[in-house]
């Protein structure tokens, strides 16, 4: 569908630092059929993907030696300064106060309470993803860590994210965040044996995708790990795939009558 504005709270927009911007380029046009527009001098070489003409995600160079080369997801805010004030009241950290880029909007980032990395975006000319839950673009966000009751209290001070128990998944203790009443969100604690041991706090990623198994054997031939191959579950079907860079993603193929997250 076409988004043209986001409540706050809802993720909003994801992006990558890679060592290798020119290889990511490659890879994720080739794997999905996204274009690349790279930005000007201003922009540090940043990347906008495309899916068609709307803007489905964003990629750019390391910035600084020691960065990791992950997904991030941004939430929408009306306020970043007081967002950001609600996130170290309690209890996240700031990674980077938040800033104006240009004129498209001011963005931050951040940890949460158990460690996970997360972004904020208030908006400017630039709302974020122009296009979700169609296939090759963003479908779903969600929270992996070891203590989700704590994270749980967390995004509801922070973001005013309310959690509510799901079976969505068809995993039990599965969270769904929500803002006004609509979906926007998931999280489920890492303390399961379907995750590997030690696995760092983190917001993953979904992009939707129209055949899991044929995305994930294109990356396989592209160089990508497929680190959980296609696999059934309640809402359809995915995989986890770590891109030629080091960034772990996942793509979902939607089973017809599972609704899309809001």
């Amino acid at each position: 569908m076409q988004v043209t504005s986001y409540a706050p709270g809802t993720p909003c927009w994801v992006d990558m630092g890679s060592p290798d911007i020119e290889g990511t380029k490659t890879f994720y046009t080739s794997l999905f059929g996204w274009t690349a527009n790279e930005g000007g001098p201003e922009t540090g070489g940043y990347v906008i993907f495309n899916q068609g003409d709307s803007p489905v995600a964003g990629a750019g160079p390391h910035m600084s030696e020691g960065q990791p080369t992950v997904w991030n997801s941004y939430f929408a805010t009306d306020d970043a300064a007081a967002t950001e004030r609600k996130i170290e009241s309690a209890g996240g950290k700031v990674l980077m106060n938040a800033m104006d880029v240009m004129d498209l909007g001011r963005m931050g980032l951040y940890t949460d309470s158990a460690g996970a990395v997360f972004g904020l975006w208030q908006a400017g000319t630039f709302i974020g993803a122009g296009m979700a839950n169609e296939p090759n673009s963003l479908s779903w966000n969600e929270l992996q860590v070891h203590d989700i009751d704590s994270a749980k209290e967390f995004y509801q001070k922070a973001l005013g994210l309310s959690p509510q128990a799901s079976d969505i998944s068809g995993a039990e203790g599965y969270t769904e965040f929500q803002v006004a009443g609509r979906t926007v969100a998931g999280g489920m604690s890492t303390d399961r044996p379907e995750f590997p041991p030690n696995l760092p706090p983190n917001w993953m990623v979904f992009f939707a995708v129209a055949d899991t198994d044929a995305i994930a054997t294109n990356a396989a031939k592209l160089g990508a790990q497929v680190v959980v191959p296609p696999t059934d579950i309640a809402v359809g079907r995915f995989s986890v795939i770590i891109d030629p860079q080091g960034a772990t993603f996942a793509v979902l193929t939607m089973s017809p009558d599972t609704p899309a997250p809001a």
